[in-house]
């Protein structure tokens, strides 16, 4: 049942970062003006770079949990761009009091969903991954 749980987890986590990551391909140019929005500016080629790397880690990261490939490493990649995501965007403290209780919803939801990574990082990826089918059938890998 564990493995079941984990190949489960795993899906989820890879699928909402991969659609993240699309969506803020689709949707380069508002994703930018979202970011000013949150005072994120800076000359447009390092806004480029920091959005460009943004979509890099969530892909790859992404891709990893999902298959379960050095899961641990795509798990951090992950939590590298969810933790600052999370107090960047639902900082809540600074909320006015008619948004401040669903942003503080929004905020300790993603909390999890960055404990389910760090869960991930210390668990592995379970027995239903790319990574233990190497192991298994002697691939190279």
């Amino acid at each position: 049942m564990k493995s079941t749980f984990d190949l489960i987890g795993r899906i989820l986590i890879g699928i909402i970062s991969i659609f993240e990551a699309m969506d803020s391909i689709v949707f380069f140019k508002q994703t930018k003006e979202t970011m000013m929005a949150y005072n994120l500016e800076w000359a447009d080629w390092a806004m480029n770079v920091v959005l460009g790397g943004s979509i890099f880690f969530l892909l790859l990261g992404g891709i990893l949990v999902l298959l379960g490939y050095n899961a641990r490493i795509g798990a951090l990649l992950l939590l590298l761009y969810w933790l600052p995501y999370t107090f960047i965007v639902y900082s809540f403290w600074n909320d006015p009091p008619e948004i401040q209780r669903i942003q503080a919803l929004d905020f300790m939801r993603m909390l999890a969903y960055c404990g389910a990574l760090c869960l991930l990082i210390a668990n592995g990826s379970g027995n239903y991954s790319i990574r233990r089918m190497f192991h298994v059938l002697r691939l190279p890998g």
